[in-house]
């Protein structure tokens, strides 16, 4: 049997609808809907006589922690064995652009990453889509025509397309950017309440370090004792603007994917190493304290000594897993050797170091002077290859190679060794490139509609 369809101007949907999507351009009969319900379809979509595309495109940046995470107590809520603290990188230079869209018209939820579409099915993005969809409310676009409400999130489905400007899987916490973005991104789109804080713990559902994405500067992620992980978010310590004579240059070593993921490689260290248990009990509440006080004071020779040491425990639990876990490789090892005795030559600490889940050095410089002289340091020990250019081998703030006299190739060849190092061994390769960098801002939504990954009128990827 035919449906009846009675058509509504569109005077009279505005007099009648206000305008809520729900209510379309076509009535069915009850009948109908009634059987479009039995088959599973959502008959208020069946009904809708519009078509129309609602996004929201931001930024969010990654984290580097100074203080580790590694182990959880949760699996599923991803609650850490210990706190950590972080400072997170100039999005500029490190970051994830992430656009989220809503439309009547989509089918299911669908993401793609870097260009190419991946599965949603996964536990961590449905844990966060749920616990975003479960703050929702409404939503209204007046001068399209569009009124979303609270109870209608829970029937429409997302589109999500993101990006990110730095290697995937390798060590530089694009999981955290990742998932700290779709958050945020999603609580705009959805005009959640909730501050940043509460939603850096939906983000820690799907990857751990994604909570202390949520702001810019120095962040703490609390551990937290609940069971249900309420009390277990991000609280920023300072902000971007509170240190800003810090220089990061990154080494990235390898923007391979890693053999062993931090998931499994935390999984394992729970397990088996019993250096974890001591660490988590013994060590970081102290550490953690003592960071938080180095942070605030600006005292960079306690920051260095505590992040290195960190950083060392760290790996050394890695390697306490059984079976052990290798996240660096020798050119990581060199790095560590040749910023050890610059430090010890100068008295007082010029660089600190620090790696996560992979080989790539995060190299926190004092200041401005120590970072040129930390250039030419690791541009004398690690060239470029004769077929690459400055340019594209030191990304970021290039300001840098000013300050460090380097303007192109010849310069970084007339490097003379640094005088605290006996071998003046170069390893050209052995590094991808640099990225120089700082500590910068948290999240901010990006209004330029160019900015966009998804077509706004498809909603699929540009």
């Amino acid at each position: 049997m035919a449906a009846k369809l009675k058509y509504l101007s569109h005077r009279e949907r505005k007099r009648k609808f206000g305008f809520s999507f729900f209510e379309s351009n076509y009535q069915f009969t009850s009948s109908i809907i009634a059987n479009s319900e039995r088959k599973g379809i959502r008959s208020d979509l069946l009904q809708m006589g519009e078509k129309w595309v609602l996004m929201k495109t931001a930024q969010t940046p990654t984290n580097i922690a100074v203080i580790k995470y590694w182990g959880k107590r949760d699996e599923t809520l991803i609650l850490p064995v210990n706190d950590s603290i972080s400072v997170t990188l100039d999005p500029a230079h490190l970051c994830t652009t992430t656009t989220v869209a809503v439309s009547p018209a989509f089918q299911q939820d669908r993401m793609w990453l870097n260009g190419k579409e991946m599965s949603l099915s996964g536990g961590r993005y449905q844990n966060c889509l749920r616990e975003i969809r479960k703050r929702a409310r409404e939503v209204e676009d007046k001068e399209r025509g569009i009124k979303i409400e609270k109870k209608d999130w829970e029937k429409l489905h997302l589109h999500i397309a993101s990006y990110n400007n730095f290697p995937t899987a390798a060590g530089l916490a694009s999981s955290a950017a990742g998932f700290a973005c779709l958050v945020f991104a999603l609580a705009k789109l959805m005009n959640v309440s909730e501050d940043e804080s509460q939603l850096s713990a939906i983000a820690r559902q799907g990857s751990g370090s994604a909570c202390r994405s949520l702001f810019g500067g120095f962040v703490k992620w609390i551990m937290g004792k609940e069971d249900d992980g309420s009390d277990s978010l991000a609280v920023q310590l300072v902000d971007e603007k509170h240190w800003e004579d810090l220089f990061i240059i990154i080494a990235v070593v390898s923007s391979r994917q890693k053999e062993t993921s931090s998931t499994s490689g935390m999984r394992e260290s729970v397990e088996t190493s019993s250096l974890l248990q001591h660490r988590a009990k013994e060590v970081v509440p102290k550490r953690t304290i003592q960071m938080e006080e180095a942070i605030q004071n600006r005292d960079f020779a306690s920051f260095a000594k505590l992040a290195c040491a960190d950083s060392n425990q760290f790996h050394a639990v890695c390697l306490d897993t059984l079976p052990p876990i290798f996240y660096m490789n020798d050119t990581s090892h060199r790095i560590i050797s040749y910023v050890e005795k610059w430090n010890r030559s100068e008295g007082t600490p010029q660089v600190a170091y620090t790696f996560d889940a992979g080989p790539n050095a995060v190299l926190i410089a004092r200041d401005r002077k120590a970072a040129a002289q930390l250039i030419q340091r690791l541009l004398f020990y690690f060239p470029p290859k004769s077929d690459t250019d400055l340019d594209s081998y030191l990304l970021g703030d290039k300001t840098i190679l000013k300050d460090a006299g380097l303007e192109g190739l010849e310069d970084v060849k007339a490097l003379s060794p640094p005088p605290e190092n006996g071998s003046a061994q170069k390893y050209p390769g052995d590094v991808s490139y640099f990225i120089c960098t700082r500590p910068g801002k948290g999240p901010i939504l990006l209004s330029n509609d160019k900015l966009a990954l998804l077509d706004p009128e498809t909603g699929l990827p540009k």
